[in-house]
């Protein structure tokens, strides 16, 4: 039955508000399940047009019937009631989404005989009871000025606003009262959205998984121009500025790249039955399948060039609408005295351009970037529009490549890639990049996209924070800083491709240099460089950088100590590049670790064996003061310590420090330190739970952990995390360290899945120890799981590596071969993998 005549049903027999709601409910639930079925056949704005119609005429059924139900069979002309019920916000743009709230505003005035708030009380009953996800504002007519200048967020909904039902009288006086509003301080209120665009921006940076709401280039930058655009020219419509203000192509590309936004946020909010507006990893290939994308990768590349698309139409636009609305008369003076040429300003460390200005050459504009002083600058959307809208032909002069070479010599290089990235033109000018363009990265490590990346790597390089790895740099003749700059801006620019990309950059970056006239020597260094990019993180993180074989097969691929340097730093950079704390303590250790030993290896023409490394070390110790301090016993002890590794792993002052506590160790003795991550340190002569302890901490996320047995049945464990603990958290590990001592505790373990092919067991590591590595799913439990089966089998850990990112972890123990470990290698895969 047609629900028009199902409503007519239960007026007519005087029937409950619960019925009707019950009724409106399920014809609003049954309309929702036909949306995936809509979205097939119409997708992009046309989708959220209809959505918003048949929410109109959900909405406008709804006050028809409360004024049924409060009039009876005598209701009035509509005209007559003095009620306007308005769409804001999306909902009043016809871009409401799916799981957005629906932002209503209904007007009245009072007019004696007619009791208005019972209406609107009934009708905001009603639609809460059926579902619907009102976001609502009741204002009196006369009040409505008023209302708009208690917050801006409320004069911003107010603009956006749309006729759905009710009186029109009372919408034509309340469209009087909106236009009002938007006369009322309008540069205020522009210069305060701008400001709150800025905010935001900062908040939700580019990133491989972007907000398609609220990030750079989201939907709140194409909301910014049209508020602003609205309060200044009263349009209705963004191409009604069409040939005023940008180009009928201008705003076609910028109308294309929304269409996508619209189809991708509608797309995820049916993928989560809620609303969800972030483009996350695990929702791209149903996004890609909605749309029609045969290629994952290919169908997020245009999203995020979609976004660079609206946030480069923004910038350049809201500038030029805004530009002589808010001028300020005092700055003509300033910028008279800091021209730089005809149209051209540089004031407090930022470049402005005029509007009015034709078109520069690109030379012309890298020129004038070149005669900058050597600071960090930024660029006004003026200035943006020049480097937007620019010629450059291919190939590029050698002029342009000339003036290329200067930039990058400059100390302060990230600015001016971030601008040509906002330009559009970074591809143009370093063609590398044309194929990693907007390029996602789903590999569960990197934050984003290859061309992103690529320029955060070169802030992070004029912005090195690790005194250490600043001094490095700082030993580098110019020569040196400018192959380094190139390496780490180019490193990645070979990704894409079938083949490796260290191995396809290498050969890329070689005409670009041999265009800046790079000595022959550097492009070499360059080559082995790019090739060898991951090679120092890969090696610090995944294998033993304790173990001289490791040492030397590092080193013969790196080949001499610049190298080694000029990739410390560069790998330095790489990381920080990838994203916020990507970097930290634990990794600059093992960093710093290879490269000393590194340096050893490769200061020392004869072959270091282990045997003369751990008696070089122990010379060291026997130097130092507190050494001779200990009592003859304890030193003769501590000499005596079997393990090498125990020695290649700490310095001197550790090594004497961790001899003195095991030697005062009675049964057990542990300290936790949460100065910069958590690390817990554990002395034992009695059992150690270390499968309980493990699995109460898997929660946490393990970055590597040292067992050495000492002396006089004393074994040491440290165990150290990626991250911090604090308040109540911190003081509970006191309680979980000492009742890790209890066997009889047991904590039912996760379930682990890890196949026969994810393990390698190296027997042949070393004469006194295996190497057992695991290449798996990352798992919650995982650790805890693997060392309760070394306990089970009584192996004898030594020391482990834990490399784990979102979806894989690469760990490695070593062991000691006691027990004939490597006659039972079967064992292991068995009870490791369950017997699979």
């Amino acid at each position: 039955m047609d629900i028009v005549l199902q409503i007519e049903d239960i007026i007519e027999k005087n029937g409950s508000d619960f019925e009707l709601s019950k009724l409106f409910k399920a014809y609003i639930n049954e309309y929702k399940t036909s949306l995936p079925e809509l979205f097939e056949k119409t997708q992009g704005k046309d989708f959220l047009v209809r959505h918003t119609k048949k929410l109109d005429s959900i909405i406008s059924m709804m006050y028809k019937t409360v004024l049924r139900r409060v009039f009876g069979n005598y209701i009035p002309m509509r005209n007559s009631i003095p009620i306007a019920i308005i769409a804001l916000g999306s909902y009043g743009r016809e871009q409401l989404c799916i799981h957005s709230d629906i932002d209503l505003l209904i007007v009245y005035e009072k007019v004696d005989g007619f009791n208005s708030q019972l209406i609107i009380e009934k009708l905001f009953y009603l639609a809460l009871d059926s579902g619907l996800k009102l976001g609502h504002r009741v204002h009196e007519i006369s009040d409505l000025f008023g209302a708009s200048n208690e917050d801006i967020t409320i004069r911003t909904s107010l603009m956006e606003s749309r006729f759905i039902t009710g009186s029109n009288f009372a919408w034509h006086t309340a469209t009087k009262e909106l236009n009002k509003i938007r006369l009322h301080n309008q540069k205020e209120f522009i210069l305060a959205k701008i400001e709150e665009a800025q905010i935001r921006r900062k908040k939700y940076p580019n990133s491989m998984q972007p907000n398609i709401k609220e990030s750079v280039g989201g939907l709140r930058d194409s909301n910014l121009i049209f508020w602003v655009a609205q309060t200044i020219y009263g349009i209705t419509s963004l191409k009604d500025l069409t040939g005023v203000v940008y180009s009928e192509d201008e705003y076609r590309d910028y109308r294309i790249a929304l269409e996508l936004l619209f189809r991708v946020r509608s797309a995820l909010h049916l993928i989560a039955g809620k609303q969800e507006d972030r483009l996350l990893l695990e929702h791209i290939p149903q996004v890609s399948r909605m749309l029609g994308f045969n290629n994952q990768q290919k169908m997020a590349t245009k999203v995020l060039e979609a976004q660079w698309r609206i946030s480069n139409f923004t910038q350049i636009f809201v500038k030029k609408m805004v530009r002589v609305f808010i001028s300020d008369i005092s700055y003509v003076r300033k910028f008279r005295k800091n021209r730089i040429c005809r149209g051209i300003y540089a004031l407090d460390n930022r470049l402005f351009a005029s509007y009015n200005l034709e078109i520069q050459p690109i030379n012309s504009l890298l020129e004038i970037l070149v005669s900058l002083p050597d600071n960090f600058h930024h660029f006004d959307a003026g200035f943006l529009n020049q480097l937007t809208y620019t010629k450059i032909s291919h190939p590029l002069n050698l002029k342009t490549y000339s003036l290329l070479k200067e930039l990058l010599k400059k100390q302060h290089m990230y600015c001016f890639l971030k601008l040509f990235y906002d330009a559009g033109i970074l591809h143009h000018l370093f063609l590398n990049f044309k194929k990693v363009l907007h390029m996602p990265q789903f590999d569960g490590y990197h934050q984003y996209p290859v061309d992103i990346h690529s320029i955060k790597c070169v802030q992070a390089l004029e912005s090195i924070k690790e005194p250490f790895i600043q001094s490095l740099y700082d030993e580098f003749n110019d020569d040196e800083k400018l192959l380094l700059k190139i390496v780490t801006l180019f490193h990645d620019t070979g990704k894409g491709r079938k083949q490796d990309h260290s191995e396809v950059g290498a050969k890329l970056i070689v005409p670009f240099m041999k265009k800046l006239k790079i000595k022959d020597e550097l492009i070499e260094r360059a080559i082995t460089l790019v090739k060898q990019h991951v090679t120092m993180s890969s090696v610090a993180f995944k294998q033993n950088i304790h173990n001289e074989k490791v040492l030397y097969k590092f080193m013969s691929s790196v080949k001499d100590v610049k190298n080694l340097k000029l990739l410390y730093v560069l790998t330095y950079a790489d990381i920080n590049g990838v994203g916020d704390d990507v970097y930290n303590n634990f990794s600059s250790k093992l960093l710093r670790d290879l490269y000393n030993s590194a340096l050893e290896v490769a200061q020392n023409f004869g072959r270091i064996t282990d045997a003369t490394k751990r008696m070089n070390i122990e010379k060291r110790v026997q130097k130092v003061p507190e050494f001779l301090e200990l009592p003859k016993p304890l030193q003769k002890k501590l000499l005596r310590v079997e393990s090498n590794l125990f020695f290649f792993k700490h310095t001197p002052l550790d090594i004497i420090k961790i001899a003195k506590k095991a030697n005062n160790t009675k049964e057990y003795a542990y300290s936790i330190h949460t100065k910069s991550s958590l690390s817990i340190e554990i002395y034992r002569k009695i059992p150690l739970n270390i499968g309980y302890l493990l699995a109460t901490l898997s929660h946490l996320d393990v970055a590597s952990m040292e067992i050495f047995t000492l002396f006089d049945g004393v074994k040491y464990f440290k165990i150290e995390f990626i991250h911090n603990v604090s308040g109540n958290e911190a003081i509970e590990l006191e309680e979980i360290v000492k009742n890790a001592f209890d066997m009889s505790l047991h904590v039912e373990l996760k379930n682990v899945n890890i196949s026969k092919d994810e393990i390698n067991i190296d027997c042949e590591h070393s004469l006194t120890h295996a190497e057992l590595a695991v290449n798996t799913q990352n798992q919650r439990g995982l650790l805890a799981y693997i060392m309760d089966c070394f306990e089970q089998l009584h192996i004898n850990i030594v020391t482990a590596k834990i490399h784990s990112t979102k979806h894989r972890v690469r760990d490695s123990f070593l062991m000691e071969k006691q027990n004939v470990i490597c006659n039972n290698v079967e064992k292991i895969y068995q009870l490791l993998t369950k017997g699979k």
